[in-house]
């Protein structure tokens, strides 16, 4: 396993990164999550990221209980703030004082820790000052509850407010957490040449694209039945995009690309997103811990670059580029 710095800081985390959404309190029963984990454990992941809204608390409640008996010093949690929790009632959402301050103290509860390494705002909310939430993660990290800061999903702009009032009550705020993958390239226009002006890292989720990627998805086949593409509680709808004939085709001509560098087309896609010299990390989800020691082996990975030109022409205009979706990614309204 190969470690990165996050951000502008002396904190390193494992490349490749374990996640909990859609699986562990959910998709996937207890043992099988819990097995999931020390897999990620024995293939050398430190770094596991979840958050307070996945399985409504449940997946910090499964991850909690797989890192039992770890030493807290050697592993690195990462968890998020913002999605209606508990009841979703009116202030079970959002970014206000009250939100965060009160969900960070259940999420340490259920994580079984004193602290997290890193505390992300899981989106931007608009409806609460920037000041505020600021303030409160401040307020955070000096009593030792969470060490950095990080963002999901944040526009350029949200970025660089929230960065510049991180500075002013010198707290670090070193991450943003966005989708990206060979398929979706939204970030490289504004986020990250912003991110590396900012010292800011990428952890970046569904580098597979929802499993597209892996190409077991054939163009002109029904779908897979049991998979994420026919499971509406299991991402089913943000795959829709993808399941084109036009794309899985081109997918398919992923495969020769992979097999040159003795890969499968699930692990060229991870070491795709960390050719990225602004990528921190990748993160992983698995409901089979084999899923796990095969994703792994993108670690380390280089991939020339006339393959990388290659990947480039075999994907064509399927590719998503167009900044502006990142501002799609928050509500402007909260849910409660």
């Amino acid at each position: 396993m190969d470690f990165r710095y996050l951000g502008n800081s002396g904190f390193k985390i494992s490349e490749i990164t374990y996640g909990n959404w859609l699986t562990h309190g959910s998709q996937v029963e207890n043992d099988q999550a819990i097995a999931c984990v020390r897999a990620a454990l024995d293939s050398g992941i430190t770094t596991f990221d979840t958050a307070d809204v996945y399985a409504n608390t449940k997946a910090e409640t499964v991850l909690g209980e797989a890192l039992t008996g770890e030493r807290r010093a050697s592993i690195e949690i990462f968890t998020k703030v913002f999605g209606p929790t508990g009841p979703k009632g009116h202030n079970d959402v959002g970014l206000s004082r009250k939100h965060i301050m009160e969900s960070i103290d259940a999420s340490l509860t259920r994580l079984q820790t004193d602290y997290v390494d890193l505390y992300q705002a899981h989106r931007f909310d608009y409806e609460t000052p920037l000041e505020e939430t600021f303030q409160a993660f401040a307020d955070i990290v000096r009593q030792g509850k969470a060490l950095y800061i990080g963002v999901s999903e944040w526009t350029e702009e949200q970025l660089r407010a929230g960065h510049a009032l991180a500075t002013q009550l010198n707290i670090q705020l070193i991450s943003n957490q966005p989708e990206y993958s060979a398929l979706w390239r939204v970030i490289e226009g504004k986020i990250v040449p912003a991110s590396i002006e900012l010292g800011v890292s990428q952890i970046v989720w569904s580098p597979i694209a929802q499993g597209v990627l892996t190409g077991k998805y054939k163009p002109g086949a029904p779908l897979l039945e049991g998979s994420r593409a026919t499971d509406d509680k299991g991402g089913a709808g943000a795959m829709k995009r993808w399941l084109t004939d036009d794309v899985l085709t081109r997918v398919q001509g992923l495969a020769p690309i992979a097999a040159e560098l003795s890969l499968s087309s699930a692990q060229l896609a991870v070491a795709w997103v960390l050719q990225n010299p602004n990528v921190a990390a990748a993160i992983i989800g698995a409901s089979r811990p084999e899923q796990v020691a095969e994703n792994v082996k993108a670690s380390g990975v280089v991939i020339p670059a006339e393959l990388m030109t290659r990947i480039d022409e075999v994907l064509g205009d399927a590719v998503e580029h167009d900044p502006s979706q990142t501002d799609t990614r928050s509500p402007k309204a909260r849910e409660a």
